[in-house]
């Protein structure tokens, strides 16, 4: 039987649905229709209606969708039920930023070891993470069941941590550093440039005539 695709961008959007829910459920409300959802978060009644359908039937006609089951299928669907264990490449400015970030863990992502090649920086915390020397990596890893990555190093250093962390046998791995790398076809790599966004921002003003 042929399975259907689900685009990544029906799953970004359902990373945004479930914040909203998460507000709704906070505030007390019971539950809400796609018209509230789409509203919410600034798309369609319509396309709300088209990313749920993916998963399968979850609301009721004329009554909308039960805030906390909706909530509760969609974290399931992201994979949000359990907790990850996450190893983080560097221990620099951004690393610590990364480190710091309360919304990891408030997600269901743990940052459980940092790694780093710096002598002066192997061997100290950041919060209450232990820094540790890259070579101790594949064992940590085993150690702490570290099974995402994500790489905060300067852009020289990025391809070597990249294929450090797929060497450890991390499968999903999310890349800062401002450069494109490569992994194997069974990693599932993900990048995050903060300057291409803000670049697209830029362009984006200049095409509207917006004077910036």
């Amino acid at each position: 039987m042929k399975t259907m695709k689900v685009p990544e961008a029906t799953i970004s959007r359902l990373t945004i649905y479930s914040r909203f829910l998460e507000q709704a459920d906070a505030k007390g409300i019971l539950t809400v229709s796609s018209t509230d959802i789409a509203k919410n978060v600034g798309v369609t009644p319509a396309q709300v209606r088209k990313d749920l359908a993916y998963f399968g039937e979850f609301g009721t006609r004329g009554i909308g969708y039960t805030v906390k089951d909706l909530l509760k299928h969609i974290r399931k669907i992201l994979g949000l039920t359990k907790i990850w264990n996450v190893a983080l490449i560097g221990a620099g400015n951004l690393g610590r930023a990364l480190a710091h970030y309360k919304g990891f863990a408030k997600r269901g992502f743990e940052i459980k070891a940092i790694f780093d090649v710096d002598p002066s920086k192997i061997g100290s915390k950041i919060g209450n993470i232990n820094v540790y020397s890259m070579d101790e990596l594949n064992e940590k890893v085993k150690e702490l069941d570290l099974r995402l990555g994500i790489i905060a190093v300067p852009a020289v250093a990025a391809q070597e941590a990249a294929w450090a962390l797929v060497k450890a046998g991390i499968k999903g791995i999310i890349n800062f550093a401002p450069r494109s790398i490569i992994v194997d076809e069974n990693v599932i790599l993900r990048r995050v440039d903060l300057a291409a966004e803000l670049e697209v921002l830029t362009y984006n003003l200049q095409e509207c005539k917006i004077d910036a």
